[in-house]
């Protein structure tokens, strides 16, 4: 399986690190965010039809891949999915981005722990 972002929880800081390729073809940067700026945590177990607005700037492969920012109704998420993967959304607060939707392989893990720091 190909290599995917990563969401790490240490200390104060919430880690989401993306695959060199990830990063040219999605025009995305690693992100660090504080733990109190977590809001919301949901488990996305179909992420590729979730998505609503307009890819600026990232890549998208319909119904197979979307790596990028997708703006829409004022909304800016960060979002890095591919098919057959579970997505993990992140609701901020006061951040560059209003959420996250990152693929992981165990999301209902990684939203379990988010959602132990609102």
């Amino acid at each position: 399986m190909a290599a995917v972002a990563t969401v790490d929880v240490t200390g104060s800081t919430v880690r989401v690190r993306f695959t060199r390729s990830e990063k040219l073809l999605g025009l995305v940067r690693d992100v660090d965010l504080p733990r109190d700026a977590v809001r919301a945590v949901e488990v996305v177990p179909e992420p590729l039809t979730s998505l609503r607005g307009l890819r600026a700037p990232g890549m998208a492969l319909p119904g197979v891949r979307k790596i990028g920012t997708w703006r829409g109704h004022g909304a800016r998420t960060l979002v890095s999915v591919r098919r057959d993967q579970p997505a993990v959304r992140i609701e901020l607060t006061g951040q560059r981005y209003d959420s996250l939707l990152i693929g992981v392989d165990d999301a209902a893990r990684l939203a379990a722990e988010l959602a132990a720091l609102e």
